[in-house]
Order: C-alpha cells, then structure tokens, then sequence
C-alpha cells in the first residue's frame, strides 16, 4: 500500500481510493469526451468525402483527431492546466478567481475573461445533451431491418422524450444511479476500444496515421476545406475542460489515472478501427468500381448481433454524459452568484450528505428548453455537429489566457518563459477557433447567440449593482461617526439582537438608518453583518467569522465563504463555544435587509433597455432570505427609491 499527495490532492491517498476515485472519474469527468467518436470521425470525414475521398485523406483526418486528442487534451489540459487550480478547484470561473486574487480585485481583465467562459459553457450546455443522445438513438438505423422502421420522425420523437425525462429527475437529485456511472463508462471504454482493436487488426496500415505528417500534408493540401475538416475533427476534444472544471471532485492524480489507463487508449483505439473501416470499404467499393460513400462508422463496426447491445450503451454513455454537462451549469451558476456574475437563484441541496450536489429549478428548465429547441430545429446530429465546436474553442482561448495570468502572477514565472509555454497552446486554440467560425452560418452561431444572451445579462448585472452601490455609498454615513452620535443622544432601546446585512461595514446599513429614523429604536445588541466571497472554493469554518467590537452598540462580523459554498448566516452567526465566537438567541433576533425600489432612466446611469434588464433580474433574484437561509418570518426589509 502507498500514498500519494499532489498540488490538487494535498490530502495523501491510497491506491485503493486513488482507484475508486478514478472510477468515478470516469463516469462524470470523461462522459462527453467519451461519447465524442460516435460522431466526430463520422462528421470530419464527411466534409472532406465533397469531391470523392482518397486513402491519404482518411489518413489525413484520422491523423488530426489522434493528435488533437494528444496536443489538446494530453499535453495541455491534463498535464499542464490540471496544475493551474485555486486550491484543488479548476475551471474558468476557479481560474478566474484565482488570477483576480493573484492581480488585484480592481482589474477588469479576469472579470471579462471569466464572465464570457462563463457564457460560451452555457451555449455548450445546451449543445451537449441534444447532439449526443440523438446521435446516440440514430444508431437505430443501423441495426438491421430495423432502417425503415426508424426515419427521422421517429429517431427525434425518442430523443426528445429521453432527453424531458433526463431534466425532469433533475430535482430528485442523482445520488442513487451515481454509482452507476463509473462501472457503465468503464463498459463503454472497454466496448469502444474493443470494437476498434478488432478492426484495426483488419487494416494494420491504418497505424500510419500515428504520424502527424499525414495530417500536416492533409491541411496543406486542402486549403480552405481542410480549415472545415479542422473545425469538425475538433468535435474529437470537446469535453476537455470537464477535465479541470471536475478536478475538485476527484482530485488531479486520478484524473489523469482515468485518463492515461483507459479513457485515451480507448479513443484512440476506436478513432483507429474507424479510419481502418473506412479504409477497408473504400478499398472495396474501388476494386467492385462502386461509388465510396460516407457512413456512420461507429455503429457499422459492431457485427449485426451487437447494433441493439451498442445503442443501449452508447444511450446510456450519452444520457451520463449529458448529466455531467447539467450538473457543470448548475455548479457554474453557482459560482457565477457567489463571484456577483449573476444574480441570487434558487438552490436546492439535492444530497444531506454532499453539499456539491445542487438543483437550480431556472437554469434546468431553461437548459431544457435550449436543447428542445436545437432538436427540433436541427432534427440530425450532422446538422447540429457545425454548432458545437465554437463554444468549447471560445472557451478554451479564455483559459488559456487565464493560465497566462496564473503562471506570471502565481506562480511568478517570468514573462518570455510564460510565452514560450501559452503561446504554444493559444496558437493552436486559435487555429481551432478560426476553423469553427468558418461554420457559423451551418449553425455555430447558435452558442454564440446563447453567449452573447449570457454575456449582456452578467455585463448589466455587474454594472447595475456598481450603480446601486455606489449610491448607497452616497447616501449612507461611516458607522464609526454613527455609533459616536448615538453614545451622545441614546435613543429608545428595545430588546433582543438585530442583524443589520451590508455590503460595506464601514458605513451605517441603510436598513440601520430607516430604523432609526422611522421606529425610533435601537436593539439591545445590534451585530453589522458583511458576507463576503472569498476567491477560493471552500472556507475553513475556524476563518468563517471575523469579529470587530465597535462599540457597547455594535459589533461589525464579517462571513466568509468560498465560491463553492451556499451561506448560511443564522447558523454561522449561532456558532457557540470558544473565543470570538457569536452566539444569537433565535427567538430573539431579527435580520434587517435593505431593499431599493428600482427606477428607471434614460437620462442617468444605463441606457433605458438596460434598465429594464437589470430590474427584470432584480425582480426574479431569490430572496435573500433563502440564498441566505434567514428565516423569512425574522425579517424586515427597509430602503428607499434608486434611478439606474
């Protein structure tokens, strides 16, 4: 037995549970890279098939998926980004607010980078269940006899019903099946790269394409159509940020375990048998001087007796897969409220023993309501394929810029030494991007569309409440000066303790004031109660609660929690027993919100369309009794009218 502790497992594990850990990995962090070849090879293919197909472009096509998959996915993402975490966390919103911590909150830069990652992983979101359940149910078509029985009408109906029953056990939670997710992957893994294994015994020529020089002769000799066959074999990686945006679930070793040991030989081995197969037949059809046509190669590879046993699989590999893309959004939106991306949402605990496992009723239904519509609209998974590849392109050039900022700023790398490595890895998303755009009109603008919707709404969320609270500052007075004056003039005390919620303990709560001069009154205790976000992912409950004494009236506490973190301030603010800690009766307390009356004008602030945004996300936020977990019959809101 032996141990082992990394930069994202400070914790030393055991073998035995690095392996239990893989194993789960492997069932959520690889499920939509995993599903990825039953379409990916078939599609990149197909764009290359325009003008008839030669051995050297199969070749060719095969040689950029087998290396994008080792550039990409190996190189960059699981052997230098799973480094760059904020304490075991990644993703483009960890990274964000590991490179705001490491330059300063004042920057703008990481803001705009983490805001639109944020944006482009919503357009893939959607994208994500449509395309690869229904490519997955198109496998219908291949077993035999069975051609006429399933057309287009029938293949769309099937995904659509999978798809509403997916997103509608979403509020029962997953932690019942999840345990199935890892064994069922790990039969997927094994049953792909079997199936490719055995063919690639059929055509051993196909190993040339392990060499990058079929590839590099493909794209110089393609022009324009080989920037199209790049843009379609990029659908082979997408699904790579799942490795970093996961890693604080299972930690960075058994990431790359999972990866190393299974999940990349796996694909390799099926996107092998692929070309072998299609080399095979192309060879066939020649010497009978019959016309090559594009197929669906995935499923074709299974002998006939196995097309039912592959499409059950390959439906459950993408119903995980598109599981994995949904509990991400939630987890995203999440930490886009707590780094004040978006407004307050609804959050449900789905799970009394992991706090990780969340339910968000808006976004669910709006991620269905996306995909809903891209099936209907798009109706086959070659029409939907062109709209995949820019959200994930977009989103990786992000991260590359935010792992940019992290190796200068901490880890203090100099500046031509970080060049020499992100340049590398950015030059190569760029390529890949720039091959994407060039299907926006096929249907890449669809994430782009989501992403701009997203963008607007973070942008006018942000800037409207720098609005608001820039004039509560103007409006509100240092509680220092506040405390000075009521020592002076006392006015009538009442029992019991109030909690006062401000952004700014420096200055009087404006709940505090209207109190004041409405009521009259001032409680027997009266705490002033900041909650922060720290730019880290969990808090340790000792650093939860930092205590000021201003005077005999007011005490100033400070929550902190991390951006993976719901609060709960009853409980935090209850915490008994040892020095510096708070202790509230319950039945005693009461919690003092403010809330402004929003108006709008064309005249101050934003434009008037903008206003009306950001009062629509204000009107819809949750109350902050429930984000706070107040209980809402101790609650007094007071404030006043504000022009944005």
């Amino acid at each position: 037995m032996f141990s082992v502790t990394s930069v994202a497992d400070p914790v030393p594990r055991s073998a035995k549970t690095i392996s239990l850990l893989a194993l789960g990995a492997i069932g959520v962090v690889f499920g939509d890279i995993g599903t990825s070849p039953l379409y990916a090879f078939r599609e990149a293919l197909n764009l290359a098939a325009g003008d008839g197909i030669v051995p050297d472009e199969i070749l060719g096509v095969l040689s950029l998926a087998i290396w994008s998959l080792m550039l990409v996915v190996t190189v960059k993402y699981v052997l230098f980004l799973m480094r760059a975490d904020n304490q075991g966390e990644g993703g483009v919103l960890a990274l964000t607010a590991l490179a705001r911590r490491s330059i300063g909150r004042q920057t703008v830069i990481a803001v705009v980078l983490g805001a639109a990652g944020a944006s482009l992983f919503y357009g893939d979101a959607i994208i994500t269940p449509a395309l690869s359940v229904l490519s997955a149910i198109e496998g219908l078509k291949t077993i035999p006899g069975a051609g006429q029985i399933f057309g287009e009408p029938e293949i769309v109906t099937i995904t659509i019903v999978i798809l509403v029953a997916l997103f509608m056990i979403q509020s029962r939670g997953t932690g019942s099946v999840s345990a199935l997710f890892g064994p069922i992957c790990v039969v997927w893994f094994l049953a792909i790269g079997g199936l490719g294994l055995f063919h690639i015994l059929d055509e051993v020529s196909i190993l040339r394409a392990l060499s990058p020089s079929y590839g590099v002769v493909f794209l110089a000799t393609h022009g324009v159509l080989g920037l199209f066959v790049l843009g379609a074999v990029f659908l082979t990686v997408t699904g790579a940020e799942a490795l970093t945006a996961d890693m604080g679930h299972f930690g960075r070793l058994p990431i790359q375990l999972g990866w190393f040991a299974l999940v990349f030989p796996a694909l390799t081995l099926n996107y092998l048998g692929q070309g072998a197969y299609a080399l095979n037949a192309l060879e066939v059809a020649a010497a009978a001087h019959q016309p090559f046509g594009n197929q669906d190669w995935f499923f074709l590879m299974a002998p006939g007796a196995l097309r039912v046993p592959l499409v059950i699989i390959a439906t459950l590999a993408t119903i995980i897969a598109s599981q994995a893309v949904i509990t991400g959004a939630y987890s995203l939106t999440q930490q886009a409220i707590q780094l004040g991306f978006l407004p307050r949402l609804r959050i449900r605990q789905t799970s009394a023993n992991h706090a990780g496992q969340i339910y968000l009723p808006s976004i669910n239904w709006l991620l269905l309501a996306g995909v809903l519509i891209l099936v209907v609209q798009f109706r086959t998974s070659t029409s939907m394929a062109a709209a995949y590849g820019i959200a994930v392109t977009g989103t990786m050039v992000i991260t590359t810029c935010l792992a940019y900022i992290v190796t200068r700023h901490v880890w203090h790398w100099g500046r031509l030494r970080a060049l020499a490595v992100i340049l590398p890895f950015l030059a190569l998303d760029l390529i890949f991007f720039g091959a994407n755009i060039l299907r926006v009109i096929e249907g890449g603008w669809v994430p782009l569309v989501v992403a701009a919707a997203i963008g607007l709404l973070m942008s006018t969320w942000i800037r409207g409440k720098r609005i608001v609270g820039a004039f509560e500052a103007r409006q509100s007075i240092p509680l220092a000066d506040l405390a000075a004056a009521l020592a002076k003039r006392p006015p009538e005390r009442v029992e019991g303790t109030a909690v006062f919620l401000t952004a700014n303990p420096a200055n009087t709560p404006g709940a505090l004031l209207h109190n004041l001069k409405h009521n009259k009154v001032l409680h027997e205790r009266n705490l002033i109660v900041t909650v922060r976000t720290a730019d880290r992912p969990m808090v340790n409950t000792d650093d939860r609660a930092t205590i000021v004494a201003i005077d005999d009236n007011f005490t100033a506490v400070t929550l902190t929690y991390g951006f993976m973190e719901t609060p709960d301030v009853p409980h935090d603010l209850g915490l008994a027993g040892g020095a510096g800690r708070i202790a509230t009766e319950g039945n005693k307390t009461s919690y003092f919100i403010g809330r402004n009356t929003l108006k709008a004008s064309a005249e101050e602030g934003m434009p008037l369309w903008q206003d009306r945004i950001f009062m629509f996300l204000q009107r819809n936020a949750s109350d902050p009794t429930d984000f706070l977990r107040i209980p809402p019959g101790k609650v007094l809101e007071l404030g006043e009218q504000v022009t944005v």
